[in-house]
């Protein structure tokens, strides 16, 4: 499985192992063009989704400002937005801290994702052409290939891929953009966990990519729900040493 790259301010080694960390690692430049405050945020969030950033890691603003290449008052800016929104701690006198998740609002957050995607699921079934059922065989074919290769950041694209484009297929925009809301959050919790649904995960895919095929709009639903429930479970079930 991949290992998430060492970043500042680890909770482990410190400060200055964390500096060393960094200065081995590929500055990741923040793009321009988008406005400054939400380049920063997004660039940030990426790196908590994905687990660059650890749960309960200190995070250190001259150290997030020289890895992104912008001053310390954006990251500032996006430290508050992140702690808003659940993302991040923000502890007097410590300073900014990634969100450590508790068990029960991965629960609530999954459960929430099931109903959602069930619906999804189902609509998705009711309006698929054959050109969208493909296009889902070409997605479960990366993902197949990513679980081959022990390519855990390519299970989790691909993953994530494959459930967009089922919600795309619904028609459904305010339902999209529900989904949309907790798509990343559900990414986070994903990650940890996608190479040990593995293979699993993806003969659940196929089986739902037939019930679409077929328009049979009940097992669609039924699969997803079942599919969703498993990966719930699976996060819960995780061993400890994974729950940071």
């Amino acid at each position: 499985m991949n290992q998430p790259t060492p970043f500042p301010g680890d909770v482990t080694t410190g400060r200055r192992g964390s500096r060393a960390a960094l200065s081995g690692a590929a500055a990741k430049r923040v793009e321009r063009p988008a406005p400054l405050r939400q380049a920063v945020y997004e660039a940030l969030i990426d790196l908590i989704v994905n687990r660059t950033l650890q749960p309960g890691q200190h995070l250190v603003e001259v150290e997030l400002a020289e890895y992104l290449g912008v001053s310390r008052q954006p990251v500032r800016e996006a430290l508050q937005r992140l702690q808003t929104e659940g993302w991040v701690d923000l502890r007097p006198a410590q300073g900014a801290f990634v969100h450590m998740p508790t068990e029960e609002e991965a629960d609530q957050l999954l459960s929430v994702r099931a109903v959602l995607e069930t619906h999804s699921a189902r609509l998705a079934a009711e309006r698929a052409e054959e050109a969208d059922v493909d296009h889902l065989w070409e997605l479960q074919a990366r993902g197949q290939a990513a679980v081959e290769a022990n390519d855990v950041d390519g299970m989790v694209a691909a993953n994530a891929a494959l459930h967009a484009f089922i919600t795309k297929l619904s028609g459904n925009t305010v339902l999209a953009e529900m989904i949309g809301m907790v798509d990343r959050r559900v990414r986070w919790y994903y990650t940890p966990i996608a190479g040990r649904r593995g293979a699993d995960s993806w003969i659940e895919h196929a089986d739902l990519i037939r019930a679409i095929s077929a328009k049979d709009v009940d097992r669609a639903g039924t699969i997803m729900t079942q599919h969703t429930d498993r990966t719930r479970q699976a996060y819960h079930d995780r061993p400890r040493g994974d729950r940071a």
